[in-house]
């Protein structure tokens, strides 16, 4: 399979690959109308809420649930991401975004890959306007339960000491900051481990050596299985962790896919504030 992440010039040298453009904004600037402005040259856009996620669950579902496998299916299919196609996403957010597309893709066992450093490190031609994809056949399949996490299975987990990373600002996990969810802190016995921890200054992924002693810190081991759960605020940012996990040749962490959002919804669940 291809890596879980690519540089530009992999794009280049690879002109079958399926480009998706999963960019969106947490303070609702239109992720469409960025993609419209330019884009990679034959992109597709993909929008984080409308293909990425359920609707009308209840809130301890989080806000962005994951699609059922039919659901899912039909999106890819009407992207014209087929079976046999290999995906590259981007965003213009160091991976924020395109992680999740790519991690949902490889759960399935698609070939997916994140755009190392995104937009801003390619330096060809760029398209404005629309590309209106070509649809093909996606086939269906169930989500994975052994790449998933349940709100039991992760407030079992960290009351066991075991390694649950909250993917949020530091601000957002100690409660100092309060955003978007109904209540600050976080879930009891987790491990602060900010998604942009495993970024470069540069905006692309830090090198190897320096991901495994940033997780290592974190208590995950570089071998074995991961006995690791992901969250962040709703099953976007986390997948980043995920990413660079397997980027650093780590077994990658499950996705507690309603993460604070909604472990936060649910009045009986506790939550923990400070460090």
């Amino acid at each position: 399979m291809i890596p879980v992440v690519v540089d530009a010039t992999y794009v280049a040298d690879h002109p079958a690959v399926v480009l998706a453009d999963v960019r969106w904004y947490l303070n609702g600037r239109s992720g469409r109308e960025a993609y419209e402005r330019g884009h990679l040259p034959g992109a597709v856009w993909v929008d984080l809420d409308e293909q990425l996620a359920a609707h009308h669950l209840a809130p301890a579902a989080g806000r962005h649930p994951f699609p059922t496998p039919t659901a899912f299916a039909a999106s890819m299919g009407a992207l014209g991401i087929g079976d046999g196609d290999t995906v590259v996403a981007y965003d213009d957010t160091g991976g924020l975004t395109a992680g999740r597309l790519v991690v949902m893709l490889r759960m399935l066992g698609h070939a997916a890959a994140v755009l190392d450093g995104g937009l801003a490190t390619w330096v060809g031609p760029t398209q404005i306007g629309w590309n209106e994809p070509v649809p093909t056949t996606f086939t269906e399949r169930p989500w994975p339960a052994d790449r998933l996490a349940t709100a039991d299975d992760t407030a079992a987990a960290a009351q066991a000491g075991r390694p649950v990373l909250d993917a949020r600002a530091h601000e957002r996990f100690t409660g100092a900051l309060t955003q978007i969810d109904p209540r600050p802190g976080h879930i009891p016995g987790a491990r602060s481990a900010p998604w942009s921890a495993v970024l470069h200054p540069t905006g692309r992924l830090r090198p190897v050596a320096e991901l495994r002693e940033h997780f290592g810190r974190l208590g995950i081991a570089a071998a074995g299985s991961s006995d690791a759960i992901a969250y962040c605020g709703s099953g976007v940012s986390a997948c980043m962790n995920i990413v660079a996990m397997e980027h650093a040749g780590m077994p990658p962490a499950r996705l507690y896919v309603a993460s604070w959002s909604g472990w936060s919804a649910d009045p009986d669940a506790p939550t923990e504030l400070g460090e």
